[in-house]
């Protein structure tokens, strides 16, 4: 799943659209700064579940810090293309966060890459609970566009802010992780993704609200993106840029 996006009347359909485009997606979203995944799971090896893991963003840079990775993810395709890209997994499944169909205190840290806000909290928070240790950590992390930066704010003006977004801010309220869970920690780091004109295009076509548009729609939107490439003085002209990110990352323990 590892989606962040929501427009359009039907967030169903819009968890469910990322398989056919995995490759896209893989290619075209922002990897985790490794400082960030070393606070929210630890730097020593651990059983860590990657929940709603995609194409493995996430997934691969648990790796890269020596943890024992099992990947759980909804999306037959998606999880065809996890496999196929990252050595060194512990285990791939498919699976949901309301049912992992994994042993009872079986991990150490279970983490949500741009992908809790797609769980239904009630069930998927208990079922959390059931597979941590005493001790485990939730761990839901998630990039967003740093919108102090004016073309990334200009941008969000034209594509619509995320359901990801939302909650990624929601999630620092009191009681969110409630009843079964305490109140988190939480920390930012900041991070960038080298783009090309063509990249910021892939990045928007890689989000939900695209996939799930009808075609008029999808070419309103790129045809947006292209304008704000051609006349906003910080891109236009430019072979290369930055999409600047903000990474919040979230430790929360079990109540």
């Amino acid at each position: 799943m590892s989606t962040d996006d929501t427009f359009g009347p039907d967030p169903r359909a819009q968890a469910r659209s990322f398989g056919r485009a995995a490759d896209l997606y893989d290619a075209a979203r922002p990897s985790y700064p490794a400082e960030a995944l070393a606070w929210l799971a630890g730097e020593g090896p651990a059983d860590v579940v990657d929940v709603g893991a995609g194409t493995g963003l996430l997934t691969r840079g648990l790796i890269a810090l020596g943890h024992r990775v099992t990947a759980v993810e909804p999306d037959g395709q998606m999880l065809a293309k996890l496999t196929a890209a990252t050595t060194g997994l512990a285990a791939a499944r498919t699976g949901s966060a309301e049912a992992l169909g994994l042993p009872d205190a079986s991990a150490d840290v279970v983490t949500a890459g741009q992908a809790f806000h797609w769980f239904d909290r009630a069930a998927a928070l208990p079922e959390i609970r059931r597979v941590l240790r005493p001790g485990g950590v939730l761990a839901p992390i998630w990039n967003l566009r740093d919108e102090t930066v004016d073309w990334v704010e200009r941008l969000t003006e034209v594509i619509g802010s995320s359901k990801g977004e939302i909650t990624a801010l929601g999630a620092t309220e009191p009681g969110y992780f409630a009843p079964g869970f305490a109140e988190p920690e939480v920390r930012v780091f900041r991070h960038e993704k080298p783009l090309d004109p063509a990249g910021l295009v892939r990045l928007v076509q890689s989000r939900s609200y695209y996939l799930t548009a009808d075609d008029r729609r999808q070419r309103e939107l790129v045809a947006a993106v292209e304008d704000l490439i051609a006349t906003h003085p910080d891109l236009a002209g430019r072979d290369t840029f930055a999409m600047p990110y903000a990474t919040y990352a979230f430790r929360v323990r079990p109540a």
